[in-house]
């Protein structure tokens, strides 16, 4: 694959453009079902890509974004990916029966670690088709932060080939979260039909642009609205006539 083949991606020009690569957080543990709801109400208004709630929520988050364009997610073997196949596929699968669109599930990273590569295929392959099945989005979370670059590699490899939608970096819950230098290496490693998305610090509208430069079309954020105010800014500034 060509290492540089997303230099010159297309930049961002319209509000949608980076709105619709946002995926709202509300899956820290001590949210309150208002802020759950705060949360849902902020991302139809901001209308994001989706949110991503806890499996408690995603009842709550399906009846508040019915008919707003917005995408319920939920999460999956989430934070360690540590539950067995079966109990991760229940899981998705009673996600997916409520009306979620999008799981973002924790690959085995032990599993992973003990280069156990036919374990972790069998699990993808059967959570994907599961998703397809209804016809969801499946994000496989690698939490590159206990990873070698070869074992990225070759998760990478096996996510195309057992047909995630989504390999995403990181929970948010481990002691670093994404990197450029990984950002770019899971591109190079991934078909371009496979997303990328950064988790665990994109914050400001300048990291937010430079995950969209390395590849990234979809992150994970909280702070959404700060992002996307400034933004629109930006783009009603650049859409101004010139007084000169």
């Amino acid at each position: 694959m060509d290492e540089n083949r997303n230099e010159a991606r297309k930049p961002l020009s319209s509000y949608a453009d980076l709105a619709k690569m946002i995926d709202h957080s509300l899956v820290r543990p001590e949210l309150t079902e208002e802020e759950v709801i705060d949360g849902c109400e902020l991302a139809s208004r901001y209308q994001v890509a989706s949110v991503s709630v806890r499996p408690c929520d995603v009842d709550v988050a399906v009846r508040l974004l019915n008919g707003s364009g917005v995408a319920v997610g939920s999460v999956a073997g989430f934070p360690h990916g540590s539950t067995t196949t079966a109990a991760k596929l229940y899981e998705l699968r009673d996600l997916l029966r409520r009306g979620a669109k999008e799981i973002d599930m924790v690959i085995n990273i032990g599993k992973l670690l003990s280069r156990q590569w036919q374990f972790i295929e069998t699990e993808l392959l059967q959570a994907a088709d599961s998703c397809h099945q209804a016809g969801a989005l499946l994000k496989v979370i690698f939490e590159n932060a206990y990873l070698t670059d070869e074992v990225k590699i070759v998760a990478c490899r096996i996510s195309a080939k057992t047909g995630v939608d989504f390999i995403k970096t990181s929970t948010g819950f481990a002691a670093t979260g994404y990197t450029l230098e990984d950002l770019r290496l899971m591109r190079k490693h991934t078909p371009e039909r496979v997303g990328i998305k950064a988790a665990g610090g994109v914050r400001t509208l300048e990291k937010a642009k430079e995950v969209y430069e390395v590849g990234c079309s979809r992150f994970g954020a909280t702070q959404t609205a700060a992002i996307l105010d400034e933004w629109k800014k930006q783009v009603q500034s650049a859409a101004a006539p010139s007084l000169s």
